[in-house]
């Protein structure tokens, strides 16, 4: 369907439409096809569906780069906790030469090469300040902010919001943040163990992300200890040779997953030993049953346990309060810090901009019907990466919502070939 020529015919038979048009003075761009928000592997993952299946597409972005998390929010020694296969974009696997687990910039350069391949060009440093169906001409108004302030209204009849669940730094309110003498920043701030080298570093959380930090500080030789406020599966990266991700994957199809749990937990304290006794407590769930249900994702050892058990990192128990030089915690003793790195992950914005109630919940921004359910809207308004099952869930939603769409464009062009043969002079018998 031609967006551009069906504006054009509502603006020369509907006044209203006209008026609706013309309130801002900002400028407005027709979007011929659908308009995805974010230019991360979520957008480029339904962006190459779409253009695969020769629908245009319009790709927003408010950073200066595709993939800005990967590119200007991790640390240096990130790799994919995953093997390559499972976190492959739709259309495009891994080059071969690539390591099982890919580095950051690895990753990174498939990412741009995927880009590059199916011409996804994003528009760059547009934030999306407003978004919302105008049910008077039956259309999505997105308003984007530029880096000088310049706003932009985006007309569009799809709506794809790719922002995914890590859009924003999630930083805990905590007593005593203000009089803290030393460096309080997030793990997204964070690149390298080499600038708090001897120094005494509390890390709060214990997820992936932490537990990896704290291996890095002490790699670089600064003294780490972690706050572990919550139960926690901590899993060895590889069981029986494979990945355990893998390992589960390949187990699901033959059992029942509080089986595969077990199995999982079993092989795990053989291989970790009690992780109880180091202070990470596990959940009453099992792994998988947990991720399914909650969607945390349990921790994949990388050699921090190891640390932990030879003294170098330590465990620490909930905080109570900062002081000027010292962290009180919950069990009332207080330790000396030079700095504390927030490893306490991220959050779905989606709220603050998209103006809709139905799909998104404005508790924690993410589609409100469980996967895999949560990608479609109503009005033409889509969702790719808010699974909570990483690149893998994501691809699956981009295919989804790329054919969804196919099949609405082509339903509506086929509608305007018949108007327009309608208009088409007719001979005389």
């Amino acid at each position: 369907m031609d967006c551009l020529r069906e504006m054009e015919g509502k603006q020369a038979h509907d006044p209203i439409f006209i008026d609706n048009m013309n309130k801002s003075s900002k400028r407005c761009v027709c979007v011929p096809g659908p308009l995805i928000v974010g230019a991360g592997p979520s957008g480029l993952a339904v962006a190459a569906c779409l253009k695969e299946r020769g629908v245009p597409i319009t790709v927003i972005e408010r950073s200066n780069c595709v993939a800005s998390l990967w590119q200007l929010k991790t640390y240096d020694r990130l790799r994919l906790h995953l093997p390559k296969q499972f976190c492959e974009l739709p259309l495009m696997g891994f080059p071969t030469e690539f390591p099982t687990y890919p580095t950051k910039q690895q990753f990174i350069d498939y990412l741009e090469k995927y880009a590059d391949k199916f011409d996804i060009r994003p528009r760059f440093n547009e934030t999306v300040s407003h978004a919302e169906f105008d049910r008077v001409i039956g259309f999505w108004r997105v308003r984007t902010v530029g880096p000088k302030v310049e706003e932009k209204e985006y007309v569009c009849r799809w709506l794809v919001v790719a922002t995914g669940e890590n859009a924003e730094a999630v930083v805990p309110n905590i007593e005593g943040m203000g009089e803290f003498e030393g460096d309080i920043r997030h793990t997204s701030l964070y690149s390298s163990g080499e600038e708090f080298r001897g120094k005494r570093v509390l890390v709060v959380g214990c997820g992936n992300s932490g537990m990896e930090v704290c291996l890095d500080l002490c790699n670089h030789s600064a003294k780490p200890s972690v706050v572990v406020r919550d139960t926690v599966h901590v899993l060895p990266k590889e069981m029986l040779g494979k990945s355990t991700f893998g390992l589960s994957m390949w187990l699901l199809k033959w059992l029942p997953m509080r089986v595969v749990d077990g199995l999982l937990l079993i092989v795990s304290r053989m291989m970790l030993g009690d992780t109880a006794k180091l202070g990470f407590e596990r959940p009453q769930l099992g792994p998988l049953e947990l991720k399914t249900v909650s969607g945390k994702t349990p921790v994949l050892d990388v050699g921090t346990l190891a640390r932990i058990k030879s003294g170098e990192i330590k465990v620490c128990p909930g905080i109570k309060r900062l002081k000027r030089h010292s962290v009180e915690f919950v069990n009332w003793k207080t330790e000396n810090f030079d700095a504390i790195l927030l490893a306490t992950g991220y959050k779905s914005n989606v709220p603050s901009w998209l103006k809709e109630g139905d799909m998104f919940s404005e508790k924690d921004g993410l589609p409100r019907r469980p996967f895999p359910n949560g990608w479609k809207g109503e009005r033409g308004l889509y969702a790719v990466g808010f699974t909570k099952r990483g690149i893998l869930g994501a691809s699956m939603d981009a295919k989804r919502v790329a054919e969804d769409i196919e099949r609405c464009w082509k339903a509506e062009a086929k509608h305007w070939m018949v108007f327009a043969r309608s208009l088409l002079p007719q001979s005389s018998s």
